[in-house]
C-alpha cells in the first residue's frame, strides 16, 4: 500500500504576484456584495460556484477542466477558489480573493477542502444547472445535514446586468471580432479551404488581443467559417471543404477576451449570387435591421421575436428559422454559460433593460436541392441605454459588401 500521511492534501500555493486584470478591485467586490446580499436576504450561509462561467464572474479565473472539480465558495467572510494541484499558482494569481489547492493524494481531498470553506454552514448555495447527479450525492455526503438551494437562476439575473467597466470589454470585443471580420473577408478566393479562412481570421484576433491588453491569457478564441451546404448550421465545424464560385458562406468571429465572448456573424457569397439567393438574403438583412430597431429599453424578449416572425410569415420563410433571434453576452463560451433569462425568443417574456447586452442575429436555412440553398444570418452587438440601444458592431452586411469577387 502507498503511504500518503506524510503527503500535503491541501495547500496554498501562492506562486508569485496577482496577474493584471481588466476588471478593478471594486468592480470584484460588487459582485462579491451582489452574492452576499443575496444569501442574507434567502438565509444561505454559503455558495459553492462550479461553473466555468460562475468561477470566472466572481473570481477573475477560467479553469480547465481535464477531469478535476474545481469551485467558487463565498461566504459573508471570505471568498476562495478551489482549484487542482495540477494547476500550481495559475489559479492564485488570477482569483480576486483566497485559493485552496487539492491533491490527487486522495479522493476525499477535493471535498475536504469544500468542507474547510463551507465550515458550520446549513444552507448552501449551489449550481443545480450544473452539479450533475453523480457531485449533489457527493456534495451530500460531504456535508451532512446540509440544505441545498440554487444559486444558478439567481446568480444569472446578477450577470445580465453589465457593469461599465464589462461593457468595455465587451465593446473592444466587437471591435476584435471586426478585426477578425476583415481578415476573414481578405482571406475568402475561389480554391481556398474553409480552414485555412478561419486560421487567418483566428490568427488576427489573437494578435490583436495580444497587442491591446498588458498580460492577456490567450485561449479559447476561434472562428467558424463556413460554405455551401456547411451554412445550413449556426454551430457547424470548420472542415477542408474548398470554396467554390457561387458559394453562400458564413462567417463567424469569437474572440474569448478574460473568459467574456464576443460575436460576428455575416452572410457572403464567392464572387458572384444568383438572383434567389439575393433576394433571401435582401429579406434576411431587413428582418436584421427590423431587429435592431425593436431593442431598446422597456421592450419583452418574446415581443421582439412576434414582430420577426411577422415578416418571416408574409414570405413564407417562416419556416425555414431555427432558432432564437438573439441571447444576452457576457461570461459565456461555446463550451459554458449562457444567460438564458435574457433570449429572443417566443416563450421569454423578460423585459430589456439599460446594461443589458444583446444580439440580434437572425437566421433562416433554405434545404439542399431548392433555390437559393443555404443558410443566411446576420448578427449584431446591442448595449441597451436608457434612451435606445447601441450597437457596437461595425463590419458591414448585405449584397452590397460582401460578395467576395478578387481580381
Amino acid at each position: 500500500m502507498t503511504r500518503t500521511d506524510d503527503m500535503l492534501h491541501l495547500t496554498e500555493w501562492k506562486n508569485g504576484e496577482k496577474s493584471w486584470s481588466p476588471f478593478s478591485s471594486s468592480e470584484m467586490t460588487r459582485r462579491h456584495s451582489d452574492v452576499r446580499t443575496w444569501m442574507a436576504e434567502n438565509d444561505v450561509d454559503a455558495v459553492v460556484f462550479t461553473s466555468y462561467h460562475c468561477i470566472n464572474y466572481y473570481s477573475g479565473w477560467l479553469y480547465c477542466y481535464f477531469g478535476r472539480k474545481y469551485a467558487m465558495v463565498i461566504t459573508q467572510d471570505g471568498a476562495t477558489t478551489v482549484s487542482a494541484g495540477i494547476d500550481g499558482g495559475q489559479p492564485w494569481r488570477r482569483t480576486f480573493g483566497d485559493n485552496l489547492v487539492y491533491t490527487d493524494w486522495r479522493r476525499d481531498s477535493y471535498f475536504n477542502a469544500v468542507k474547510q470553506l463551507t465550515g458550520t454552514a446549513r444552507t448552501v448555495g449551489i449550481e443545480f444547472d450544473h452539479v450533475n447527479l453523480d457531485l449533489r450525492k457527493q456534495f451530500e455526503t460531504a456535508l451532512p445535514g446540509v440544505t441545498f438551494v440554487d444559486a444558478a437562476q439567481p446568480s444569472m439575473w446578477m450577470r445580465t446586468i453589465k457593469s461599465t467597466e464589462e461593457q468595455k470589454l465587451i465593446r473592444d470585443g466587437a471591435r476584435i471580432c471586426d478585426i477578425g471580420g476583415q481578415a476573414c473577408y481578405d482571406t475568402i478566393a475561389a480554391g481556398v479551404p474553409e480552414h485555412e479562412v478561419a486560421l487567418a481570421t483566428t490568427d488576427a484576433m489573437v494578435r490583436e488581443i495580444g497587442d491591446t491588453y498588458p498580460f492577456v491569457e490567450l485561449m479559447d478564441t476561434w472562428t467558424w467559417f463556413q460554405s455551401g451546404i456547411n451554412t445550413d448550421g449556426a454551430h457547424n465545424p470548420v472542415t477542408n471543404k474548398r470554396i467554390e464560385p457561387g458559394d453562400i458562406l458564413s462567417l463567424n468571429t469569437f474572440p474569448m477576451i478574460f473568459g467574456y465572448y464576443t460575436a460576428l456573424e455575416r452572410t457572403l457569397f464567392c464572387e458572384h449570387a444568383d438572383d434567389t439567393s439575393l433576394d433571401l438574403w435582401r429579406k434576411n438583412v431587413a428582418v436584421h435591421v427590423r431587429g435592431l430597431e425593436l431593442l431598446k429599453p422597456g421592450v419583452r424578449c418574446c415581443d421582439v421575436a412576434a414582430e420577426l416572425n411577422e415578416m418571416y410569415r408574409e414570405w413564407d420563410l417562416l419556416k425555414y428559422r431555427s432558432f432564437g433571434y438573439g441571447h444576452s453576452f457576457g461570461v459565456l463560451c461555446h463550451y459554458y454559460g449562457r444567460e438564458a433569462g435574457v433570449e429572443l425568443r417566443e416563450d421569454v417574456e423578460t423585459i430589456l433593460e439599460p446594461g443589458m447586452v444583446v444580439s440580434m442575429e437572425p437566421m433562416i436555412m433554405i434545404p439542399d436541392g431548392q433555390a437559393g440553398a443555404g443558410g443566411y444570418r446576420e448578427h449584431d452587438i446591442l448595449i441597451i441605454k436608457d434612451d435606445g440601444a447601441e450597437n457596437i458592431t461595425g463590419f458591414p452586411y448585405g449584397p452590397e459588401h460582401n460578395i467576395v469577387a478578387k481580381t
